[in-house]
């Protein structure tokens, strides 16, 4: 499971180095109007699953030395390394831009350079029912990721690290899942979260990070608290981040800084013969979602199921997700999807749906930013390192400075395409 031999310690060397890229402001969000649209999806073959009058195409062209599935894009026999993995760094022009710090989550200059002291924040935020909506705190975090937890229902987990002191409302927090732990070690993180079910509670209680898992609680630390809203007490806990500091304290929290490393950043667009306009997310009947490419941001708006489908002739009902925090609409300037092993440990957990989805080792994945598409591979040699996105050749990708947003599908996932639309449903094991 861990590739103890390959730890790749010359790019997590160089990954700090990747943030030295400068960054301009970014560009004011155009105003949607949340109208819902309507969409009926046309089933399409995937280019991924080459048919008998395709051409070849140049970035399936690796056998795999595993079984994978027809919509799967292999993996290749051998990894090669590049010569120089290091990213490129130009000389400073002046004193003043010497001293630029870049947040290492996002790529962008920093302001204030003291959350870099403290440990990031990652916080599990609800999804569903659909009441929850909008959410809160979603357009201020530097990384989210959303994954399938059970019956139909996906989840968010959040991680906030630029504007870690300055949000009142974040949430509804709600229960963690065997996924968060990756969250957690990748980012060095506290995981903020409501509970978990007595299996997966109990695993988190016997991890050497134990200490770092804040469940909700009776008092003022951990800083939760009921929020505005007319609905149930269970969907209606939300967490107040300016109050964290003093808790920490008051608890005698390890909140040390921490050496993170995330990716690499770059303004300039890869070179890629593939578009994207829109990217579908299709989890399930009750889970699914686009995201809309704005030229004139390089930004992506998310839209989300608007209506539960129940025949298959249903057509998808969309509409546009805000921030009931910041009011803005929710939006990334990378969208990454992932596809990662739906596990289960036993079988009773398989019939509670009870998934503990892998992250560790290798998968294929996709990077869309700027309205183009970049087939790669995710790698994440050992539970205590980061992820790495690599092109096919093994070179490290370059996602645009901002916010970033992973999708993340599972490994019997569909893929699909529509001249420039993209579509993932994912399948359960």
């Amino acid at each position: 499971m861990i590739f103890g031999s390959r730890r790749f310690a010359f790019w997590i060397l160089t990954l700090s180095l990747a943030v030295s890229c400068s960054a301009p402001p970014v560009a004011a969000q155009p105003d949607f109007t949340p109208t819902p649209i309507q969409i009926e999806y046309p089933s399409t073959p995937t280019p991924f699953s080459p048919q008998a009058d395709d051409s070849p195409n140049p970035y399936l062209t690796m056998n795999s030395p595993q079984e994978a599935l027809p919509t799967f894009t292999p993996y290749p026999t051998k990894y090669v390394a590049p010569q120089d993995f290091s990213a490129p760094i130009e000389s400073p022009p002046d004193e003043q831009s010497a001293a630029t710090l870049y947040n290492p989550l996002t790529g962008l200059p920093i302001d204030d350079p003291s959350f870099l002291q403290v440990r990031p924040l990652a916080i599990k935020v609800g999804n569903s029912p659909d009441y929850v909506r909008p959410q809160s705190g979603l357009t201020l975090a530097d990384v989210v990721y959303e994954y399938y937890i059970e019956w139909g229902d996906t989840r968010f987990i959040a991680v906030f690290y630029s504007n870690l002191y300055d949000i009142e409302r974040i949430g509804p927090v709600r229960s963690g899942r065997y996924f968060d732990e990756h969250i957690v070690r990748m980012y060095r993180s506290f995981l903020m979260f409501k509970g978990a079910d007595k299996r997966e509670f109990d695993y988190f209680m016997g991890l050497d990070v134990a200490e770092r898992f804040i469940s909700v609680g009776i008092g003022k630390c951990p800083p939760y608290y009921y929020g505005p809203y007319k609905r149930d007490a269970y969907n209606n806990i939300f967490f107040n981040a300016t109050l964290w500091e003093d808790c920490v304290a008051k608890k005698e929290l390890d909140n040390s800084p921490q050496t993170l490393v995330s990716g690499f950043f770059a303004e300039e667009i890869p070179q890629t013969p593939l578009k994207a306009k829109r990217i579908y997310d299709f989890y399930t009947n009750y889970s699914y979602n686009y995201w809309q490419y704005d030229e004139e941001t390089h930004s992506y708006f998310r839209y989300q199921e608007a209506k539960d489908l129940g025949g298959s002739r249903d057509a998808e009902v969309y509409a546009q997700l805000f921030d009931d925090y910041t009011k803005q609409p929710v939006t990334a300037d990378n969208v990454v999807v992932i596809f990662v092993p739906y596990i289960f440990t036993n079988q009773n957990q398989a019939e509670d749906e009870v998934f503990n989805p892998s992250l560790i080792d290798y998968g294929n994945a996709y990077v869309f930013r700027d309205g183009v598409v970049i087939p790669a591979y995710w790698k994440r040699v050992a539970i205590d390192q980061p992820l790495l996105l690599t092109q096919l050749d093994g070179s490290p990708i370059y996602l645009r400075p901002g916010q970033t947003f992973y999708q993340v599908m599972g490994i019997t996932s569909a893929q699909k395409q529509n001249g420039e639309d993209w579509r993932f449903e994912f399948h359960t094991p």
